[in-house]
């Protein structure tokens, strides 16, 4: 770590739970944010603030009037952009040595695989199940956390999904593999601005507790209540019967 470094992160290494060797290690890790929207905006911002090494974003959606609302890494100058190459320049102009790359194609079937493989961690920005549901079979196929993060009119929940601990759920655990995508988008439902700021930058919080060793990582699943301000956590136990990571299909 350079002088430069060691002064941009110095209120990271005087933290003893991040220290020189935590920032070392989120120097030189790479994590992959599927959706660079609301939820995907602030956690992409704050990785690289953050001084991690290494980000790939991904987003086929350009960025719309209606996204300025609440998609704090887009401004009216990304009207018609790609969203993911919008987030890349934002992110790029809060730390210039992270390494981003933007990729503007859907991520599917073994794209998406190798994408998942390639990332120390994977954030799911997304806002459908039709997208949530084959990031979480590939980070159990690849044993890759998965942080995941939705926000919906008021309301917002995260649960971190890690295979390297023998207890931990995955994502099907929770929802099984069904869902109706309709009623989980803002365009839909509608969506408070800074919910999604929120559930966005415990995401990365989460991101960074995982890639730099500090603390422990989430357990259960937490829903925020932005009406009352409340947060309420939830135990998740794994599914044995779980048709992605229940024992049968790991043996």
């Amino acid at each position: 770590m350079n002088d430069d470094q060691l002064l941009r992160y110095s209120r990271h290494i005087m933290l003893e739970e991040i220290d020189i060797e935590g920032q070392t290690r989120l120097l030189d890790s790479h994590a992959l944010v599927v959706g660079a929207g609301g939820l995907g905006s602030p956690a992409a911002l704050y990785l690289a603030a953050s001084g991690v090494g290494r980000l790939t974003l991904a987003d086929d959606d350009v960025v719309e009037h209606s996204n300025l609302q609440r998609q704090i890494a887009h401004t009216e100058a990304s009207l018609g952009r790609f969203k993911a190459e919008s987030a890349r320049e934002a992110a790029l102009a809060l730390n210039g040595e992270c390494r981003i790359e933007a990729l503007s194609s859907r991520l599917a079937g073994e794209a998406l695989l190798a994408a998942v493989e390639a990332a120390d961690v994977v954030l799911d920005c997304t806002d459908r199940f039709s997208s949530r549901f084959p990031i979480n079979r590939a980070c159990v196929k690849t044993a890759t956390p998965l942080v995941s993060g939705a926000a919906i009119r008021f309301s917002g929940q995260l649960a971190v999904f890690d295979p390297s601990v023998a207890a931990s759920p995955c994502y099907a655990c929770l929802y099984g593999e069904e869902g109706d995508d309709d009623s989980l988008t803002c365009a839909e439902s509608g969506v408070a601005s800074p919910l999604v700021g929120v559930i966005g930058s415990f995401q990365a919080l989460e991101a960074l507790k995982l890639l730099s060793g500090a603390g422990t990582p989430h357990r259960g699943l937490s829903t925020f209540d932005g009406l009352r301000g409340e947060w309420r956590r939830f135990e998740l136990p794994r599914d044995p019967h779980c048709a992605v990571c229940g024992a049968a299909v790991s043996d």
